[in-house]
């Protein structure tokens, strides 16, 4: 290009090769041996801040990674991180040492790389960080609780507490799912309120939480710490022009006592908050080894009871509704039993908490209305055609509307849906489920009654009856046993009654088991249905086909049974009901 025939050729190619460099849509800058810049591109002056159209970043870092670049002698590859004010900028910049016309210069090359960054730091977040309360997830605190193990010759004693918030469910649906996560980042402040720099909470899904405290002494250290964080949760939360409670269920466990890797002390921790749900809620536990036998016993149920779903090994008994004026039955209660692998009947209390904890509970109550369609002929010849068959309904499922509509059509299905009456209990109406708007037109459209179940021992109170729809209460056994010795149960009885006679909505006394019992509401109140015991036991499918007597005589057997008949065998102690 150096040719004599054309003397301007030189410049004239390199003014081109500047305005080229000039308009490379990467930065590029120039440094000489000293670092001072030598060449600047319109890309690289908008990049640094170099152009007067923004306050110019610190540019101390990048003059030092030139200079270590230039005394290295090779290229190497950084990201940049300029601050200006509150806003950061991050530059992907590869500086290459080289030598022109013998000086040492340092060509480098930047792009802008912060929109890439703040995404990568928005998937870091969402993968180690809980977007709800800020906490770090259960990924974060294992890595922390790994690297204490694998520095550790266990010495370093700590602590790992699995918290779980009582009744969150019931928040959930009472106000709302707006006000439940508001609950959970309020809570999980108070939760970590006193935490050292070691200490480390951590959402790990839903309402739960685990909790690392580390270093410790001992265990009494740990008690009272919680004992000060569950009084702190004590106080009421102010959300959304509510005044929310909420307690929570800790088990805690400890390194090395109670495991010696993470996921032992999480399930053992795991273990001991169940105990504490199962025993009163509101308060926290150590594990042992008594706990772990429990669990144990647990898998063990929850394995026999999916195996006896998949194989139907479920059973009914029905109980009878009685007149206690005529002695007449009313309708029958069908009764869940479960016969585990050597053939023997288990009482509900064992696995239908168990069933809606698993999510198994839809398909059992669909076992159950098939064996009473299966066995209509004989629940007709033993308690008479006119007799109403109750099925319990489970409070989750009848906040559910998907599987409210295909019950109720399944119920349709029987070709007799009238005959049935379905038993909630009270929650299922004060909570903000729609069921009374929603869920129970349909099944007064197909003629199903609707019975309150447990009635006094929810989250309802009298007054709530008033706003009910329902064709029966059930008042819980816990008012009606000894009620002949006890006042105030008997003032309660007698107002629940008075409420319900305005209302037109029919009572039934649950659990009479004794004379006595009976005798007092047949004197003292105008209660006309009860179930218990001491009218009949609940009666197996088997032994109505056993059975097989006429109707009138089956009937009969309750009418002539002397009134100061008590049954006999059976106590208190094995329940009677679902």
């Amino acid at each position: 290009m150096n040719d004599s025939k054309y003397p301007g050729a030189t410049e004239a190619e390199l003014g081109f090769l500047k305005e080229i460099v000039r308009m490379l849509p990467a930065g590029v800058t120039v440094h000489d041996e000293r670092g001072d810049m030598l060449l600047v591109n319109d890309a690289a002056a908008a990049l640094l801040g170099l152009d007067g159209n923004r306050p110019s970043p610190d540019l101390a870092q990048r003059q030092e990674a030139c200079m270590q670049a230039l005394r290295g002698g090779r290229a190497v590859v950084t990201e940049e991180s300029l601050q200006s004010g509150a806003a950061r900028q991050v530059l992907l910049t590869t500086h290459r040492p080289v030598r022109l016309a013998g000086r040492d210069l340092l060509i480098s090359a930047s792009s802008d790389i912060t929109e890439q960054k703040n995404f990568e730091d928005q998937l870091f977040r969402s993968a180690y960080f809980d977007e709800l309360t800020e906490l770090p997830s259960r990924r974060v605190i294992e890595h922390r609780v790994n690297g204490i193990l694998s520095r550790g010759d266990g010495r370093e004693r700590f602590a790992l507490a699995f918290l779980d918030i009582d009744n969150f469910k019931h928040i959930n649906d009472y106000y709302g799912h707006s006000v439940g996560d508001a609950l959970l980042v309020e809570l999980s402040k108070r939760l970590g309120r006193d935490l050292r720099d070691s200490d480390m909470l951590s959402r790990i899904s839903g309402d739960e939480f685990l909790l690392l405290l580390s270093p410790i002494e001992g265990q009494q250290e740990v008690a009272e710490f919680l004992q000060s964080t569950l009084q702190r949760l004590t106080a009421p939360f102010f959300i959304d022009n509510s005044e929310i409670f909420a307690s929570t269920s800790v088990g805690v466990s400890l390194y090395p006592d109670h495991g010696r890797s993470f996921e032992v002390l999480r399930q053992n921790a795991d273990i001991a908050m169940y105990r504490i749900k199962n025993s009163g809620k509101g308060a926290a536990a150590f594990f042992d080894a008594s706990m772990e036998r429990e669990a144990l016993a647990r898998t063990r149920i929850e394995q026999s009871l999916r195996l006896a779903i998949l194989e139907k090994r479920f059973c009914c008994a029905f109980q009878s509704k009685v007149d206690i004026r005529t002695q007449a039955v009313k309708g029958i209660e069908a009764l869940v039993r479960l016969r585990d692998d050597e053939g023997v009947i288990q009482a509900p209390g064992s696995f239908i908490n168990l069933a809606v904890e698993l999510g198994l509970i839809d398909e059992l109550t669909h076992l159950v209305l098939a064996e009473i369609v299966k066995s209509i002929d004989l629940i007709n010849d033993t308690f008479g055609a006119d007799a109403t068959i109750s099925i319990n309904v489970a409070a989750k499922q009848a906040g559910n509307p998907e599987f409210m509509r295909s019950f109720a059509q399944a119920l349709d299905d029987t070709g007799f849906p009238q005959r049935f009456m379905i038993e909630v209990t009270e929650d299922a109406f004060v909570a903000k489920s729609h069921f009374q708007a929603e869920i129970l037109p349909m099944f007064r459209k197909l003629g199903v009654g609707i019975s309150i179940d447990d009635f006094g021992t929810g989250f309802s109170s009298l007054s709530a009856l008033a706003d009910i729809t329902a064709d029966e209460i059930k008042i819980d056994r816990s008012f009606i046993t000894d009620i002949h010795k006890r006042p105030r149960s008997q003032g309660i009885l007698r107002a629940i009654e008075s409420l319900s006679e305005a209302l037109g909505i029919a009572v039934i006394a649950e659990g009479i088991e004794s004379y006595e019992e009976l005798a007092y509401l047949q004197a003292a109140t105008k209660i006309r249905y009860a179930q218990g015991y001491y009218f009949a036991r609940p009666i197996f499918l088997e032994e109505l086909k056993l059975a097989t007597p006429a109707s009138s005589e089956s009937r009969g057997s309750i009418a002539n049974r002397p009134a100061q008949q008590n049954r006999q065998g059976y106590s208190r102690a094995s329940g009677y009901r679902r």
